[in-house]
């Protein structure tokens, strides 16, 4: 994020005597260039604006005079700007093209009217979408979701606020795109803003936290500060405030609600002190039932705050201003005399509750929960209404910032319900619905334009037609929507029955069905054309969420996974001359969740194979032949992972001639396994962006002619990236830009590999994203080549004292395994054999399983096999780095992770922390996981805590347990915990920074 210095003071400057005079300077220039015989047409930018130069001789222009380039083009842009800009795509590997999708539970705003454009939010961006052209500008910045943003009355500057931690507060130039002032770190309890307001004037703005004592500021945001001008805290019993606006006529004036309480607040600017009126409603106060509140607004005409509730009345409330006598005192009585307000009468408006309150003009304007609009005048008495359109709860009401023009003969304008039946003149509208649609009310001629509907669920569901721009959307509404993600134009949609949330979606090969899997365990498949039921009735086995669907590569087979472990198939059969779809056979094959379903191909019979990967790390593949009705045959289980669990399953390319699968799992690895045997041959280090990669794709290709060079396309929590392949642990060979803050759900990738999209569950959207894989390769280029991108990965690179060490204990292994006593001539090598690799590994400071050592012996014996068909038996000291690196934790030794085995294998002490009794901690050494020998177990001992010399054995120990437990009585304490564990037994040492372990 950029941090906007004297970017902020754009609005004075916009209007101060050197930018008028740069504007003189624009008008002689134009005026020269009439008399030099050139038409000024030759020189005018498409916009047509009033200084007629076009933007880029404009900012060269403003440059001269010493204004910066963003400070120079916020303030000569015109509303035209901000579309004229192109977007450089071609700078970042990953660009955000299109959002599909709206968060409805934030408004919409309607910018522009000659050309239609709206505001609005999806995720953490907020969107300019101009609905005539069918285009949208994205303002990114964010880090985390936006929780409310706002609008100027003049719709130059945007205000938006996001929740979570680092939440930030941006302010943007509408005409231009550009963030004028950033504010960070503005919710230190890191819980965000909820609501966010800005004056008239655009000078100020005001903001209440989201924090579990919330908090009411004014920024002077002109003014580039980064903290509040004042600061009050709201007490609890207040209820969750929101809905803060400032009093269009005075700056020093606002008012919020809860559901239960309406607070009045009174700004003293001089003093800097934020004062405020919150009187409680009771039973008694209007004998009536009031309600829970919705919204407060400012009164047009008197000294009043209005107050709409969810039973359709309004609470109006008298503001009292102090005497001037009592102001005129001294300072400390002015303040205690500040003005407050008082409730005056309860006004029952209508029946339906009131959603929307606000004022345009002359009017107040009412939006309610059956979607009728009302329009009253300032003494509440109504003047019109739309109530005939059957639209959805009223969420959000939007004017347009333009002035009506007088009505005409040719007007087509309603009539009011007045007695003089006058005409309706009010500002054209956007309206926006709790069921996520939004409208265009053009009011000469009451005309209502549907501009576009939205899931208003969670999205978990998208898929991409496999030889079509077309992109299949699912919510848990129901709803499944097909874009041209090309011409961003919505095709067809179906909305399913109440109870039936799309949970899961996939186009089979040919792209002519489309499976769905929905939340309460239904099946369906579909034609991908028109989204009718491809077989008479829907299949209804699994009685939860069904989590994964895919198609075999001939469409004779679909397999689902759902959430209680269980997978189903389903085949084609034929009859009566037609092919029909038919349950085959389900099996409940795994202990926790499924992570990865997968079809593959047979090599020798071109028959489909499928594969299921579970939390409970264990790759199972079916036997589809020996399948038959009610009976899933399974083929083999392996095992992947010791600790970690996988995360994700795909079929890696064939840049080599061994077929292979590849998994990731939570300790950010990538392993490759073998197609046939699973045997693991390869384990590397995987993008490391906060959390390990919950799911992958490999990019489809355009042509043959680059099937030698391919990438992975990954999501993890919250991110989207890039890899190129082959895997080989290159950090530089990967990026990731946030893509959904809360959690992305599912990823689909284009047909020709020019697009990406990722859906962001409950933020209810889909992002379309440009992959350039040229900047992406050029960011490769710039990490070196060989072992320099690897050296970067060790603790002061290659001339660092980790290097040096690990140089010696390589040479040391080498003398070690000559022998250390042997007087013959040495033989100088570059390598060490396999056997002196633990050691070496050990001695560094990474401790592998057993199993982890296995994994390296295969990955370096079988190395070459392929290509030679020999075993390799020794390792150089450039490819132990990278076996090294690829295995090793890539965040170190932790105390967290020792910390979580004595949470598991422990028990609470009288001091409250998890330990292990002395005698259950020597029997876990001996019976569970790999386990020591009681010979093993006490050489450990013994060389930790110095009883032996270390590469001495120890006398042999007891036939039993006794032997060592009396031998390390006085060594070990009865209690250990995972701090003793770690720094007394293992002698490691935590780090300042964090809790890393050190030796």
């Amino acid at each position: 994020m950029r941090r906007a210095g004297s970017e902020s003071c754009f609005l004075f400057k916009i209007g101060s005597p050197e930018v008028s005079q740069i504007y003189k300077d624009i008008s002689m220039t134009v005026d020269n260039t009439e008399e030099a015989g050139q038409k000024p047409e030759d020189i005018l930018d498409q916009g047509k604006d009033k200084a007629r130069l076009s933007l880029e001789e404009r900012r060269k222009l403003f440059q001269s005079k010493g204004l910066s380039a963003e400070e120079s083009l916020v303030s000569i842009s015109t509303e035209d700007t901000l579309f004229q800009k192109e977007e450089d795509s071609k700078v970042y590997p990953l660009s955000m093209t299109w959002s599909f999708g709206w968060n409805s539970s934030l408004p919409v705003y309607y910018m522009r009217e000659d050309r239609r454009i709206i505001l609005y939010i999806c995720a953490h961006t907020a969107v300019m979408y101009d609905v005539f052209r069918n285009t949208q500008y994205h303002l990114q910045g964010h880090p985390n979701i936006i929780s409310c943003l706002c609008v100027s009355e003049d719709r130059r500057w945007i205000a938006t606020a996001d929740e979570g931690p680092d939440c930030l507060i941006i302010i943007w130039d509408a005409f231009t795109g550009i963030p004028v002032h950033t504010i960070f770190d503005s919710c230190p309890e890191g819980n965000g803003m909820r609501s966010i307001a800005i004056t008239r004037d655009s000078k100020f703005l005001a903001t209440i936290s989201d924090s579990a004592t919330q908090k009411v500021c004014i920024w002077k945001w002109t003014l580039a500060v980064e903290t509040p001008a004042c600061t009050l805290e709201l007490p609890k019993e207040y209820g969750f405030q929101e809905n803060l606006i400032f009093n269009p006529f005075n700056n020093k004036e606002m008012v919020s609600n809860s559901k239960t309480q309406a607070v009045y607040y009174y700004w003293f600017e001089d003093k800097g002190i934020l004062a405020h009126s919150a009187p409680v409603l009771t039973e008694k106060t209007f004998n009536k039932l009031v309600g829970k509140f919705s919204q407060s607004v400012f009164h047009l005409k008197l000294p009043q705050v209005l107050s709409a509730t969810k039973e359709g009345k309004l609470v109006v409330w008298d503001i009292h201003y102090p005497s001037s006598s009592s102001s005129s005192s001294s300072s400390s009585a002015a303040v205690s005399a500040f003005p407050f307000i008082k409730p005056r009468k309860l006004v029952h408006l209508q029946k339906e509750a009131i959603m929307v309150l606000m004022t345009v003009d002359s009017y107040i304007v009412t939006g309610d929960i059956k979607g009728n609009i009302k329009f009253y005048d300032h003494t509440l008495s109504v003047v019109n209404w739309y109530s005939n359109f059957k639209l959805g709860a009223i969420r959000t009401l939007s004017f347009s910032k333009t002035t009506p023009s007088p009505p005409t003969e040719k007007s087509n304008l309603p009539t009011d319900c007045t007695l003089r039946g006058d005409l309706f003149v009010v500002r054209n509208f956007i309206i926006g619905t709790f069921d996520a649609t939004v409208y265009h009310m053009t009011v000469d001629g009451t005309k209502l334009e549907k501009l576009f509907v939205e899931p208003r669920d969670a999205v978990h569901a998208i898929s991409c037609h496999p030889y079509q721009p077309l992109i299949a959307v699912g919510s848990v509404c129901g709803m499944i929507k097909v874009w041209d993600f090309e011409k961003k134009v919505y095709l067809f949609s179906r909305t399913f029955e109440k109870g039936l949330g799309v949970q899961c979606l996939t186009y089979n090969p040919e792209g002519a069905l489309l499976g769905a899997g929905f939340t309460e365990g239904t099946v369906y498949i579909l034609d991908a054309m028109s989204l009718e039921n491809e077989s008479p009735e829907p299949f209804k086995y699994s009685k939860s969420s069904v989590s994964h669907c895919c198609f075999s590569h001939d469409s004779n087979y679909m397999a689902t996974a759902d959430v209680n472990f269980t997978v189903a198939v389903y085949g084609v059969v034929v009859k009566n001359g037609q092919r029909v779809w038919e349950y085959l056979a389900r099996l409940r094959s795994h202990q926790n969740s499924i992570r990865s379903l997968l079809f593959g191909v047979h090599l020798d019979s071109n028959e489909p194979r499928l594969l299921s990967l579970g939390k409970d790390r264990f790759l199972i593949e079916y036997n589809l032949v020996k399948s038959c009705k009610d009976h899933l045959d399974v083929l083999d289980i392996h095992r992947t992972d010791q600790g970690n669990y996988p995360t994700c399953m795909i079929w890696y390319p064939p840049l080599t001639r061994e077929l292979f699968l590849l998994i990731c799992n939570s300790g950010y690895k990538v392993k490759l396994f073998n197609a046939t045997t699973k045997m693991c041959r390869k384990t590397l280090l995987g993008p490391a962006y906060g959390s390990p990669i919950e799911h992958a794709q490999v990019l489809p290709v355009k042509s043959t002619l680059e099937l030698q060079k391919r990438y992975l396309v990954f999501i993890n929590k919250d991110k989207v990236g890039l890899q190129i392949l082959p895997v080989d642990g290159n950090p530089h060979k990967t990026c990731a830009i946030i893509c959904h803050p809360n959690g992305v759900a599912g990823m689909a990738l284009s047909y020709d590999g020019r697009f990406a999209f990722t859906a962001g569950g409950q933020d209810r959207s889909v992002v379309q994203w440009k992959i350039n894989l040229g900047a992406l390769e050029a960011a490769v280029s710039l990490g070196g080549e060989d072992l320099t991108p690897f050296y970067g990965l060790v603790s002061g690179g290659r001339e660092g004292k980790f290097y040096r060490e690990l140089e010696d204990y390589f040479y040391y292994s080498q003398i070690r395994s000559q022998g250390i006593d042997t007087m013959e001539t040495r033989q100088v090598s570059e390598h060490i054999c396999l056997s002196e690799l633990p050691f070496v590994m050990r001695a560094i400071g990474f401790y592998p399983s057993e199993e982890k050592i296995e994994d390296m012996f295969n990955e370096i014996k079988f190395s070459e096999y392929v290509e030679t068909g020999k075993l390799i038996d020794k390792i150089n000291l450039p490819d132990f780095l990278k076996v090294y690196l690829n295995h090793r934790p890539p965040f170190g030794n932790t105390m967290d992770g020792i910390q979580n085995s004595f949470n598991v294998l422990g028990y609470t002490n009288s001091e409250g922390k998890k330990a292990i009794r002395r005698e259950d901690f020597l029997n876990l050494l001996l019976t569970k996981g790999e386990h020591m020998t009681e010979e093993e177990m006490f050489d450990c001992f013994s060389t930790l805590f110095g009883l032996t010399p270390e590469g001495w054995k120890s006398e042999p120990a007891a036939t039993s347990i006794k032997g060592p437990e009396i031998c390390l009585q006085k060594e070990l304490p009865e209690e250990i915990t995972a701090e003793i564990f770690t720094t007394e037994i293992l002698g490691l040492a935590l780090s300042d920074s964090s809790e890393q372990l050190t030796q």
